[in-house]
């Protein structure tokens, strides 16, 4: 399995993710860090990405090419994360065949009506958990 983890900015949730997800998952699954810049995907290498790629491009490219996408909700939405992330990069992750498991952060004029405040650690083990069944499903 190949999936790709997207953020912005710092890259703290990224990193956060790619961290936990490299800790739980096993070593045949492949972390793609893709960053809207190079500082976040950096932060995410450190964690333990197994390769990384920063840009509108490197998200329009590798959207596709991956099984699962993982980040903050915020990703689908153009010119969210202070303008980093481009329509083009909202356009080709939403469209990506692979399934999207997102966190329901979001800033701005957004609002998740009917979800539960819980803590970003507790938001990431349970998207953890869930990827830990996809691949336990999809295991012969």
């Amino acid at each position: 399995m190949r999936i790709a983890v997207v953020d912005g900015q710092g890259g703290g949730i990224g990193k956060h993710l790619t961290g936990k997800l490299r800790q739980e998952l096993p070593e045949d699954v492949e972390i793609l860090a893709l960053g809207t810049n190079a500082l976040a995907t950096s932060v995410m290498l450190k964690a333990g990405a197994n390769e990384g790629a920063s840009g509108e491009n490197a998200v329009v490219w590798n959207a596709p090419r991956v099984d699962l996408i993982v980040g903050p909700l915020s990703i689908l939405i153009p010119n969210a994360m202070l303008g980093e992330l481009t329509p083009r990069m909202a356009e080709a992750i939403a469209a990506s065949p692979a399934l999207k498991l997102l966190l329901p952060l979001l800033r701005g004029r957004f609002e998740l009506v009917g979800q539960r405040s819980e803590p970003l650690p507790h938001l990431i083990d349970e998207l953890v958990g869930r990827i830990k069944k996809l691949l336990e499903s999809s295991t012969p």
